[in-house]
């Protein structure tokens, strides 16, 4: 799914594309792709237009509309002729006119409107199922580059205040290596907004390899990374530049990390709850 004309397309229509993109029919896909890469067109076009460039049925982009959370094709159609940039918590609304606060609110906004859209969007059963896993598993591995490599790392410190086996590195060649190590029991979470870092789908092939079962945190249901992934968790930050890294792609992918963790203790309990006290004290003694 190519996010570069994500600006185009009202934020609420995006935001239903990413949540069924991957469940639609081919007939229903194909018109979803066309919106997708051809937004600037929709407003001006009829529906017999959009069928024939398409390749779909004019039933199909009703139906479609429909799902997409419309009435009918002409509210889809308005949707697209209204869109302005005030539909978006975008940083690039921010200007030189703006006061402080003004850019504080524009930049809180935007991390509020991700966590948001992300939770409305999340599937609860593959967020159960990443659990089961590593609740199930001998060890987890973290996975991520640039700044999703901050996200790996904090989740590691987590499980391992927790005495979970775990294991990170911001190495490229080490995480080859740890991955390389896991098997059928373990776990291998890799974090990537766009689902296309080489580095960490080189590393997912590798556990994959291994036997180990893959969780995606991404952005994108349709990418390199899902497709070798046994369970997706998806976030829901549409950002107008794919390597623009505004912080709340990070803050969101850190949700999802703090909801496996919290969920994590309390499944296993007392006796993981007095490792996490015994934890805490020992690190009190840095803060002496």
């Amino acid at each position: 799914m190519d996010e570069s004309n994500s600006s185009k397309i009202p934020h609420k229509c995006l935001l239903n594309i990413k949540s069924v993109y991957d469940i639609v029919q081919s007939a229903e896909k194909k018109a979803v792709d066309f919106i997708l890469s051809n937004p600037g067109e929709i407003a001006n076009s009829t529906i017999v237009d959009i069928a024939s460039k398409a390749k779909c049925s004019e039933a199909t982009i009703v139906r479609l509309a429909k799902r997409l959370g419309y009435e009918g094709f002409p509210e889809l159609k308005g949707d697209f002729a209204n869109i302005t940039k005030e539909h978006y918590f975008e940083y690039e609304e921010i200007n030189e006119m703006d006061d402080v606060i003004t850019v504080v609110k524009k930049v809180f906004d935007s991390s509020i409107a991700a966590i948001n859209d992300t939770f409305d969007i999340m599937n609860r059963k593959e967020f159960e199922k990443a659990l089961d896993a590593i609740l199930s598993a001998n060890k987890i591995m973290f996975c991520g580059v640039g700044d999703a490599a901050l996200v790996a790392k904090e989740a590691y410190q987590k499980f391992t205040r927790i005495g979970q086996n775990c294991y990170n590195s911001i190495d490229c060649d080490i995480q080859l290596i740890l991955s390389s190590q896991l098997n059928k029991n373990d776990v291998l979470i890799a974090i990537s907004y766009s689902g296309r870092s080489q580095s960490v789908i080189k590393t997912v092939k590798i556990a994959k390899k291994s036997g180990a079962k893959i969780i995606a945190i991404t952005n994108f249901p349709i990418s390199p990374l899902t497709k070798k992934s046994d369970i997706i968790l998806q976030t829901a930050v549409f950002s107008k530049y794919a390597t623009g890294e505004v912080i709340s792609k990070r803050v969101v992918e850190l949700c999802i990390i703090e909801s496996l963790f919290i969920n994590y203790l309390l499944k296993k309990g007392q006796p993981i709850m007095d490792t996490l006290r015994k934890s805490n004290e020992v690190i009190n003694i840095n803060k002496l």
